[in-house]
């Protein structure tokens, strides 16, 4: 089956990335590091943007963080990565964007929780210091409404009208609203201060998949702002992959979304580029857009009691990794290659036939020898200690022969 037409959006660009309007669906991330220690921020802003993100977020919370971004840009550049950054504001960005115009100027997007900008008559006041400073840097803005901070003034107001009505809204259903509400208001606001239309980029994150999706379809009935797409808080581990895939597959087929993000939590120390292949791996599974040549293994089963596929499936999968960094600028058009790697008789022929190339390794009890086939063709037929290697080799001619360097 495939995807539903993409939604028709405004075109918003972030430095020199467009989102929305049919453009490719952006990968967005986060670092996790503070801010204010300059070096350690850049160096993760790089790592994030070298395995694939596109536009990196960085806290921008105190005085002394706000001071450093300039320099975090400078050292991100020095190292000849070129990312859009975004600086993500709370409770004070009215103050920081301010006083710091290096900060504000060392920014391509501005990200503002209308839920944390200050009550009653501070609240507009704040949103339009930090809209206005938008403005005379020329910078979007994403206006970013969470389930965990919404306006707690917008959600009364809803709530007693609700208790006012003939016929009532569930207390969810009234949730919902207002944060559509808080989203569709802060973006009217934004343009009433001048700030253009094509200058905006929504979300309304939630926790909850299935409140996530029921929010965002409606929030793209109701308006043609680009969206931006991601679970607040997705969780550790595979619960926290498996959720974010649910929600965002849901509405990517749906035709929603113009950026993602998988909001994980690393393990302690652990690895912050997993939520960049997460959000890579789905638009490639989707068929939305190809990252990186796919490898198709598989799982194994009383066929296949040697570990010999196993083995040669990761070995490919870490050596396709690691090659991509040079093969994406030297050899386009790689990042479409397909690569089976197939452990027994029963499927291995077929998968491997299906793939550029593909390897048919012996199950138990088989003949030890492994056809390969190139592009459906079979080509050779490998055995002996040194197969993998081989197989390797021919996967790297492949490269060579069919995607030229440019």
């Amino acid at each position: 089956m495939s995807a539903m037409p993409r939604r028709k959006s405004t075109v918003c660009r972030v430095g020199p990335i467009p989102v929305g309007g049919g453009s490719p669906i952006v990968v967005q991330s986060m670092t996790n590091t503070d801010t204010e220690d300059a070096g350690s921020t850049a160096a993760q802003v790089v790592e994030l943007a070298r395995a694939g993100s596109e536009l990196v977020r960085i806290t921008v919370n105190t005085r002394e963080a706000a001071a450093r971004v300039a320099e975090i840009r400078s050292r991100i550049e020095d190292a000849g990565v070129r990312v859009p950054l975004i600086g993500d504001f709370h409770f004070n960005g009215h103050q920081l964007l301010r006083e710091y115009p290096d900060c504000a100027r060392a920014l391509d997007k501005y990200r503002i929780n209308p839920g944390n900008v200050g009550r009653g008559s501070r609240h507009d006041e704040n949103f339009a210091t930090m809209i206005k400073v938008a403005m005379e840097y020329r910078r979007p803005v994403r206006i970013g409404v969470n389930g965990g901070s919404l306006d707690a003034a917008l959600l009364d107001e809803l709530m007693e009208a609700n208790a006012r009505a003939s016929q009532k809204a569930s207390a969810t259903e009234v949730f919902r609203e207002a944060m559509i509400q808080s989203a569709l208001r802060s973006a009217a606001l934004a343009e009433e201060v001048g700030l253009g239309h094509d200058r905006i980029i929504i979300s309304v994150k939630m926790s909850q998949v299935q409140e996530m999706i029921a929010v965002y379809r409606a929030l793209a009935a109701r308006s043609d702002y680009p969206l931006h797409l991601g679970l607040t808080e997705a969780g550790m581990g595979s619960k926290g992959i498996v959720a974010t895939s649910a929600a965002l597959a849901v509405l990517m087929q749906e035709g929603i979304g113009d950026t993602i993000r998988a909001s994980l939590t690393p393990d302690p120390g652990g690895d912050r580029t997993l939520e960049v292949r997460v959000c890579q791996q789905l638009l490639q599974t989707m068929g939305f857009r190809p990252f990186a040549p796919m490898v198709t293994a598989c799982p194994g089963c009383g066929r296949t009691t040697s570990t010999l596929f196993q083995e040669l499936a990761q070995r490919i999968e870490r050596r396709l990794t690691d090659n991509m960094a040079t093969w994406r600028t030297e050899h386009p058009g790689v990042e479409s290659m397909t690569v089976a790697v197939m452990g027994c008789v029963v499927n291995g022929p077929g998968e491997s036939r299906a793939a550029n190339l593909g390897i048919s390794l012996p199950g138990t009890g088989e003949d030890p020898k492994a056809p390969v086939y190139i592009d459906g063709e079979l080509f050779t037929t490998l055995k002996g200690p040194t197969l993998a290697d081989d197989f390797m080799r021919l996967v790297e001619q492949y490269v060579t022969d069919h995607y030229p360097r440019q």
